[in-house]
């Protein structure tokens, strides 16, 4: 398990770690979508067996795993494979590519849960709900015996905020959306901004019904991982952060070299 220390975001280390993090990702310029499927194709490959309650994630590079899973089975080499979704998206996956679909009331322990995720920091924290639906996916992955986040190479990062620069997000009761902005402001010293939907008018709605706060991260600020998202859960009114926290067993990145890295929290 992490200590809490290793919730901190250590941003006077960033630029000593950085030539570690360079051995693993080289920045040319290749596909993002390849270096998703890599990352997809991989995870899956590893982590799924026969006879597996999978979670299935959200987002666009878990289109490849489930397009992964259901190429496997179709070749008989995974079989009996269960998978429950964690928002409508995944949903609609699973039922694309015709995989059998149960939930968590029929199916409440999970064997691997895969997921993306909008940023990775060094250890395997990660920021989720950049698509809104962090807080099903939370519950999903918190089902499984094992968590593993697939992503490309511009998800990784030393710390939060380096390449996600919209925040932490966090689910509200629509009702309680302003007081609970007030409390994270005075809580954080940065005000939320409710997030806005793009193809209609009003706020982002989320699969449960609520509203997403965006909240930015401080410049310069140390963040302490473990305590911000405990702190605010516990404002009436939230839902579910974004914050990942020592969740993760592994991570599979897709490189811009055209490889894949995996790194466990083990080993970190």
């Amino acid at each position: 398990m992490l200590t809490l220390q290793s919730s901190f975001c250590r941003f006077n280390l960033v630029g000593r770690s950085r030539s570690k993090l360079e051995k693993y990702f080289s920045f040319q310029d290749m596909s993002l979508e390849t270096a998703k499927k890599l990352a997809a194709t991989s995870a899956v490959d590893d982590n799924v067996k026969s006879g597996f309650a999978v979670g299935i994630g959200s987002g666009s590079t878990v289109v490849y795993a489930v397009q992964r899973l259901a190429e496997l089975i179709e070749a008989k080499q995974l079989e009996n494979i269960k998978c429950v979704p964690s928002s409508f998206q995944s949903l609609q996956l699973i039922r694309k590519h015709h995989l059998r679909l149960t939930d968590l009331e029929e199916t409440p322990d999970l064997d691997v849960a895969i997921d993306g995720a909008d940023e990775v920091d060094a250890v395997l924290t990660c920021i989720k709900g950049g698509g809104g639906c962090l807080t099903q996916e939370k519950i999903v992955a918190a089902s499984a015996k094992n968590f593993v986040v697939i992503a490309d190479y511009s998800k990784r990062s030393e710390c939060l905020g380096e390449t996600w620069k919209k925040g932490i997000p966090v689910e509200v009761i629509p009702m309680a959306y302003v007081p609970v902005t007030k409390k994270i402001e005075h809580l954080l010293g940065v005000k939320p901004v409710l997030r806005q939907a793009v193809a209609k008018a009003g706020p982002v709605v989320t699969d449960n019904g609520n509203f997403i706060l965006d909240c930015p991260f401080v410049p310069g600020k140390l963040l302490d991982t473990y305590a911000t998202n405990i702190s605010i859960k516990m404002i009436p009114g939230v839902v579910e952060t974004g914050l990942f926290v020592r969740m993760a067993q592994k991570a599979y990145f897709g490189l811009a070299d055209g490889s894949t890295k995996s790194l466990e929290s083990s080993e970190l």
